[in-house]
């Protein structure tokens, strides 16, 4: 209700506007945090956990011992969908605030043990045990993490400003990237390859704990959802969210992992994959460039993610986010093939353009994912269902995407099969987007809608 008072009125917008901006803040510094632990690990499996936890394995067969440390990150995305299942009713009963808060020290406490993990060499098989549970709880927390961040920044939105809000969460994707890859590269070449892999590796794990706090301090200081309150007011929170999600809303769930496919399949290569294909030696089938130069690359190539995930969201808002989604696979198609072709050049300045230019396919299909997953799910079972169908499309996306690349490489000593692999995730998730009807602006408060 407006306000007559004209002083009463800008008091209340600018109120607003800052918790508005507050909620941004939270989202993405807190996924940035959260994707940093996660991004950590996926570029020490690439570079350092198969010589240390599976060291004979390693020295008897290098490649089946990369293929199995790029498969430890796979292991984590099965167990998102509990902790999508767990955080989804929690989020839908207690509110997405408070389930933001508790994924955010899971994940921060996991990578920083990982850290201080004992190697095979001193403990034998406990180790690779050992760090596969901290993974399996890093996964967990993933799985809560985004559907949380995704409603708290779309639910604080203006209805034409959804897709841009919805962006922020999205962006902690790509800066968490480039945080994580800029440390690992600061540490390297302030220490050495040598040091790196003897102790430096567990530098970043360990300097996680410090933006746990950070990021704890920032969401704590954010309001709950205003669809969440409205919610509570009315009573109106879904006894049984899982059941009712898969009653009522299976159709969407099913699409939402779909969409998601291709682009986190290809993200992933991004993060896992791409940089170690780099820098490897010959011998193990990569292109022998040199790690430093090849990662400071990578950072630089990825501000392109980010920037085009923001164009993404916004550009949502105005053709819609179903065009948006479109247009980014096309773009990820048509690219995936030229790119290995570019990187295999072994120059430098062509693998930071060929990263670049795929990682703005990959930020328009990224971009609208918040709005678009929000105003597919009515208000009740909304964490349920952005969460389940984020998680299922991480697994079938990205869990295994680095351990099919190598599998490709090692069966057809060819790269531009990897990029192939991509075209076909694309097609799928291009077609999975098309069968969603547009849903920018439908309402997110209580009452149900069906979009897809």
């Amino acid at each position: 209700m407006a306000s007559s008072d004209p002083q009463v009125a800008p008091a209340g917008f600018a109120t607003e506007q800052r918790e508005r901006r507050r909620v941004l803040a939270g989202t993405m510094v807190g996924t940035t945090i959260e994707w940093y632990d996660f991004f950590i690990y996926a570029q020490a499996a690439g570079i350092v956990l198969a010589p240390l936890f599976l060291t004979p394995l390693s020295e008897a067969s290098p490649g089946t011992a990369q293929v199995l440390s790029f498969a430890t990150i796979g292991i984590s995305f099965l167990f998102r969908p509990l902790g999508a299942v767990v955080a989804g009713f929690l989020g839908d009963r207690l509110g997405r605030k408070r389930v933001l808060v508790g994924t955010l020290v899971m994940m921060g406490l996991s990578t920083c043990l990982i850290g201080v993990l004992p190697t095979y060499a001193q403990i034998g098989v406990t180790a690779p045990v050992l760090l596969i549970t901290l993974r399996v709880l890093q996964g967990f927390s993933a799985g809560g993490e985004w559907g949380g961040a995704a409603l708290m920044s779309v639910e604080h939105a203006p209805v034409t400003r959804r897709g841009l809000f919805g962006a922020y969460p999205q962006i902690g994707v790509p800066c968490g990237m480039i945080l994580a890859t800029f440390v690992v590269w600061v540490i390297t070449a302030a220490i050495g390859a040598d040091a790196f892999v003897e102790w430096g590796w567990r530098v970043p794990f360990l300097l996680s704990f410090l933006l746990i706090i950070v990021g704890h301090l920032i969401r704590k200081s954010v309001e709950e959802s205003p669809v969440f309150r409205s919610m509570r007011e009315l009573s109106a929170t879904a006894a049984t969210p899982l059941r009712r999600l898969f009653r009522d809303n299976t159709r969407e769930v099913v699409l939402s992992a779909l969409i998601f496919l291709a682009n986190n399949a290809a993200g992933y290569l991004v993060i896992a994959f791409i940089a170690t294909y780099a820098s490897r030696p010959e011998s193990e089938l990569g292109l022998g460039m040199d790690r430093g130069p090849v990662l400071l690359a990578t950072v630089v190539a990825s501000f392109g993610w980010l920037v085009s995930t923001l164009y993404g969201g916004w550009l949502s808002d105005r053709i819609g986010r179903v065009r948006t989604f479109q247009i980014g696979y096309a773009m990820l198609a048509a690219w995936s093939v030229p790119m290995w072709l570019l990187i295999d050049t072994r120059s430098i300045v062509a693998y930071a353009v060929a990263v670049f230019v795929f990682t703005l396919g990959m930020g328009l299909s990224y971009g609208p994912q918040a709005a678009l997953y929000a105003e597919m799910f009515p208000a009740a079972i909304r964490y349920s269902g952005v969460s389940i169908g984020y998680a299922v499309g991480a697994i079938i996306g990205g869990a295994f995407a680095p351990m099919i690349a190598e599998l490709l490489l090692e069966r057809f000593h060819a790269s531009w099969t990897i990029g192939a692999y991509i075209v076909v995730a694309s097609v799928v998730s291009f077609v999975a987007v098309s069968l969603v009807k547009e849903p920018k602006g439908v309402d997110l408060h209580v009452g149900d809608h069906a979009s897809a």
